[in-house]
């Protein structure tokens, strides 16, 4: 009995790890037998875009045409031979900002080349001529001869009323990846960052779309698809993106670039004074604040005002002047306040100017006049 109890579990522990096996190899026998009848799976259904994608793909489709990629080369002489030969400096991008053939992109872009090639987006290449620049913006304009087949300019929207929170885009080359498209939002207003020259880059649009080198110059577009900032700067320990970029203004660029066209240079509205921002600092250091007015243009709208300038006595001694601490509604506490200030109006513009005269305090109007 006991035999036959062991000879049937045997069995039964047998068939149970057959079953196992099979069990177990049955997706591969399957695969083998059946594998070579195999076929594309059915695709499933998608449906319709989710309308932000929608939106998003209409605003790219719409800007990049508009959007360039320009490359810079630097004249090299051989010190030796005395050939000279261009060697590629770098790269960034840019947008066309009217029918006549001209480029907006950033000061640095283009700072130090001897030559630039703006390729649009169906492929064609120009040489580029330098229009003018605004390095205190970081702004400069490009021109390219383009025949037929001219590419759209960008619409131009506004900064003034952007508020933090609301959807932005950010087309251009980073890295030299062409037409590369990143989105965002405005993460905060009114930044700051050192400008080339001393002075301070204010207003600054601060974004979390992806900017990396080679976006530089490019736009960035509101969800209208219209032009609110030119991308100019991350901030970033490693190099890359950061999640923080800056853009300038519209606003800013829509009052400079029309001067570099017309004039090759800018210049805010004039006030027809001098003054030196090294005076400015050494004044700071007494607790003192606001802009000394040195001098006066005899011919300008300061001297039509009533301004009066710092002067020498008859003893050798310096005569403090007026002194601006305010223009309109903003507060002058250094020349970069004061330069500010004036580059939020246009010639012809009529402004309260507040100033301090000795122990008092008073208010002029004055009418700002063309820079020269």
């Amino acid at each position: 009995m006991n035999r036959t109890f062991f000879i049937r579990l045997i069995s039964a522990t047998s068939a149970a790890l057959l079953i196992i096996i099979v069990w177990q190899s049955f997706p591969i026998i399957q695969s083998v037998v059946l594998g070579r009848f195999a076929e594309p799976r059915a695709v499933a259904p998608r449906g319709d875009l989710a309308a932000f994608e929608q939106s998003t793909i209409t605003v790219f489709n719409a800007a990049r045409d508009s959007v360039v990629f320009i490359t810079t080369a630097e004249r090299v002489v051989d010190p030796w031979t005395r050939n000279a030969y261009d060697v590629p400096r770098g790269n960034g991008s840019g947008f066309v900002w009217d029918q006549l053939g001209h480029v907006v992109t950033n000061n640095h872009v283009i700072a130090g080349a001897s030559r630039a090639v703006v390729r649009l987006a169906d492929g064609r290449a120009f040489a580029a001529r330098l229009v003018g620049r605004a390095p205190e913006h970081d702004l400069a304009v490009l021109h390219i001869g383009v025949g037929a087949g001219r590419p759209p300019p960008i619409p131009i929207g506004a900064s003034n009323d952007l508020r933090v929170g609301q959807s932005v885009f950010a087309i251009g080359n980073p890295f030299g990846l062409d037409w590369t498209m990143t989105t965002g939002i405005v993460s905060a207003l009114g930044r700051e960052l050192p400008g080339e020259n001393g002075l301070p880059i204010r207003g600054l649009i601060q974004t979390d779309a992806a900017i990396n080198p080679g976006n530089s110059g490019g736009p960035l577009i509101d969800s209208a698809g219209r032009l609110i900032g030119v991308n100019t700067a991350i901030f970033s320990p490693s190099g890359g993106s950061a999640g923080i970029g800056f853009a300038v203004p519209v606003d800013t660029v829509n009052r400079v670039v029309p001067q570099l066209i017309a004039r090759g240079s800018y210049a805010p509205p004039r006030l027809g004074i001098l003054f030196d921002p090294r005076v400015d600092a050494m004044l700071a250091q007494d607790g003192s604040s606001g802009v000394p007015v040195l001098g006066v243009d005899p011919d300008g709208p300061a001297a039509r005002a009533g301004l009066v300038p710092a002067r020498i006595s008859g003893d050798g001694l310096i005569v403090v002047g007026d002194r601006i601490i305010g223009l309109g509604a903003a507060r002058v506490d250094e020349a970069a306040d004061l330069i500010t200030a004036l580059e939020a109006h246009r010639p012809g513009d009529q402004v309260e100017l507040h100033i301090r005269r000795g122990d008092q305090r008073k208010s002029l109007k004055i009418t700002l006049g063309e820079p020269r």
